[in-house]
């Protein structure tokens, strides 16, 4: 009786839900298209508050961007070109040194003893080219005295006036004498040359002394002294006193892709001007955040590094707040070309899609709008469109996420951001 009562409940339960179902359907059907009990229909959807930033014209400078390291132009390891006793050390570590500045002094006592001998020997020398000159005065004139007499005894022993053999007697005095004279003239062209290596020794000598007094070759900071006062130091020695880095102006050398190159030194060879191949570079902080110096392009590396795929550029900089710093990692910037007057957006108003670039522009009845855009360029927080948007038209910025074609907002609008790195 129980299992009767079961299968008797079972459908007329299955009935009720089903009733229930079908009669709900078309009271919610209905209450959608009715109006409401104080007669309006539900209100449409709330506008969405977005923030809009305008388009703009203006002049867009095209970078490429590399990786750096600050190296100086100059760099000199201050050595003695001379031995002896280091005697006065002149600078101060991290001193900003100049040109000709005194660094340091050897002891120059010897170097003034080798002086003082080498022109002792020059006074010497030259009185010996005075005597020599005497000589030879001396004996032209007795040369001239003895052949005169020896042609005069020439002509009697023709005569038969004296014997043959006083004649020739006299003959073999001037001959002698002659030759005594081209000794006289080797020896004062001896002594000469004796003085001339006398001058270079008190040359060599001043020279010595010159080199005791240790100077700046080149305007830089001096670092950590690597000898002190009192040491024998020598000219052979690999350690030297110091070492002086030429920070005024300063160089960076970066890298940039290859595949920039055909197009950058196309531009170059166009420039008519000489200067106009010194591209402007910016040098930012290793983080991107701070600018630090501003240069001009010098030269490009004649080859490719085939790891890396990167050319090297140098650059250098003014650098007259010292700023930059040898071995220092930088991020360069080269301005590589500059557009005029092209329509600029904020870089975070553009939406990519699998089939194409948009941005959303809040139309005039502030609805959204949906648009194609061309962006051949981006630099830091701005973007270049060339074509599908016009200066002045509102592109949203902000709040894309909840946006679709049609949708109402409520503009919020922030002035141009400042282009950055």
């Amino acid at each position: 009786m129980k299992t009767m009562l079961r299968w008797l409940w079972l459908p007329l339960t299955c009935g009720a839900i089903l009733a229930g179902y079908y009669g709900a359907r078309p009271n919610r059907g209905l209450a959608s298209a009715k109006p409401g009990p104080s007669g309006r229909r539900p209100a449409a959807a709330r506008p969405l508050p977005v923030a809009a930033s305008p388009a703009t014209l203006a002049d867009f400078g095209v970078y490429l961007t590399g990786l750096g390291t600050v190296t100086p132009l100059n760099t000199v390891t201050v050595k003695s070109l001379v031995d002896g006793e280091l005697i006065n050390v002149a600078f101060e570590e991290g001193q900003l040194v100049h040109q000709g500045d005194l660094l340091a002094e050897i002891d120059p006592r010897p170097f003034q003893v080798q002086l003082e001998q080498a022109q002792g020997q020059l006074e010497k020398d030259q009185a010996a080219i005075g005597q020599a000159e005497a000589n030879l005065i001396r004996d032209t004139a007795q040369h001239q005295y003895a052949q005169t007499e020896a042609e005069r005894y020439a002509r009697l022993v023709a005569q038969g006036v004296i014997a043959r053999d006083q004649g020739e007697q006299l003959r073999s005095n001037a001959d002698a004498l002659s030759a005594t004279i081209t000794a006289d003239r080797a020896g004062i062209s001896s002594a000469k040359a004796q003085v001339a290596a006398d001058q270079a020794a008190i040359h060599n000598a001043n020279l010595q002394l010159t080199y005791s007094k240790i100077r700046s070759p080149i305007i830089g900071r001096i670092g950590l002294r690597l000898v002190d006062k009192g040491n024998i130091i020598h000219a052979a020695s690999q350690t030297g006193l110091a070492v002086i880095t030429q920070l005024q102006p300063i160089a960076v050398v970066f890298t940039i892709a290859e595949d920039h190159i055909p197009d950058l030194m196309k531009k170059m060879r166009a420039c008519s001007n000489p200067a106009c191949a010194h591209l402007p570079v910016e040098i930012w902080d290793r983080d991107r955040r701070a600018r630090i110096a501003t240069g001009a392009l010098q030269t490009i590396d004649n080859q490719i590094d085939p790891t890396s795929g990167t050319v090297r550029f140098k650059a250098t900089a003014p650098n007259e707040d010292g700023a930059l710093f040898p071995n220092q990692f930088v991020n360069a910037r080269l301005l590589v070309d500059t557009r005029r007057s092209v329509v600029t957006i904020p870089s975070v108003a553009i939406q990519n899609s699998p089939d194409s670039t948009f941005v959303y522009v809040v139309k005039p009845d502030n609805a959204v709008e949906a648009r194609k855009v061309k962006v051949p360029a981006s630099e830091g927080d701005r973007s270049v469109v060339e074509s599908g948007l016009s200066a002045g038209e509102l592109v949203v910025t902000d709040g894309v996420d909840r946006l679709q074609p049609g949708s109402p907002v409520v503009p919020i609008r922030q002035a141009p951001a400042k282009k950055g790195l």
